[in-house]
C-alpha cells in the first residue's frame, strides 16, 4: 500500500513527482516537478525539492530534515547538461542543509547547515560536518569525515561511525511511520 501524505506537491513543466512506498512527506513540504522518492524517504516540515528544470532522485529510506533546500541548476549555454541532484539511499541529510547539482553516495550524513555545491560527488560512507560547505565539483571519498569551510578532510571513519549510518536512517523510518499513523488516524 502506497502511503502519500499530500503536503504541496505540484507538477511542473509536465513532470509529477514520483513517491515510493510508504513514503512521508509533510504537509508543509513543498515537492514540486521531476521528483522521485525511493520507499520510506521521509520528507519533513519546511522542506523545498523543486525539480522545475532537472531531474532530482532521493534514494530509499533518506530523510531530508526541516528546512532542507534541494535543487538542481538547468541545462544552458554555461552548462550544457545541467547539473541533476542524486542522493542515495540510508542518506541523513540534516536541518536546514542545501544540497544542488550535486551527486550524494549512499551511508552519507550531512550535518545541519552543511552546502553542497554543483558538481560536487559525494562517496558512499561519508560524513559531513555541520556547516561545511564542499564546493562546486570536490569528491569526497568513502570513510571519511570532512569539515570546515571550504570542506576538508579531517579523519576517517570508526567501524562505529560507519554503523550509525544505516541505524540513522532505519531510526528515521520508524520515527516516519509512526508521522504517517498520526495523520491517517480518524
Amino acid at each position: 500500500m502506497k502511503h502519500h501524505t499530500s503536503g504541496n506537491v505540484r507538477d511542473f513543466d509536465g513532470h509529477r513527482p514520483r513517491t515510493g512506498a510508504r513514503v512521508l512527506i509533510d504537509p508543509s513540504a513543498v515537492v514540486i516537478g521531476d521528483v522521485e522518492l525511493g520507499d520510506d524517504v521521509s520528507v519533513w516540515p519546511q522542506v523545498a525539492i523543486r525539480g522545475d528544470m532537472h531531474r532530482i532522485r532521493v534514494g530509499a529510506r533518506s530523510s531530508v530534515q526541516d528546512g532542507c533546500v534541494l535543487h538542481i541548476t538547468h541545462a544552458g549555454p554555461f552548462n550544457p547538461d545541467g547539473w541533476p541532484l542524486q542522493i542515495g539511499s540510508d542518506v541523513t541529510i540534516g536541518h536546514n542543509a542545501t544540497l544542488h547539482g550535486c551527486t550524494v553516495g549512499d551511508r552519507v550524513l550531512v550535518g545541519m547547515g552543511a552546502t553542497i555545491m554543483d558538481g560536487a560527488v559525494i562517496e558512499d560512507d561519508v560524513v559531513i560536518g555541520a556547516c561545511a560547505l564542499v564546493t562546486p565539483g570536490k569528491r569526497l571519498r568513502s570513510g571519511y569525515l570532512y569539515a570546515g569551510s571550504p570542506a576538508r578532510e579531517v579523519r576517517e571513519l570508526s567501524e562505529k561511525e560507519m554503523a550509525y549510518f544505516c541505524y540513522s536512517a532505519n531510526n528515521y523510518v520508524k520515527l516516519k511511520d509512526r508521522h504517517i499513523a498520526e495523520l491517517e488516524a480518524p
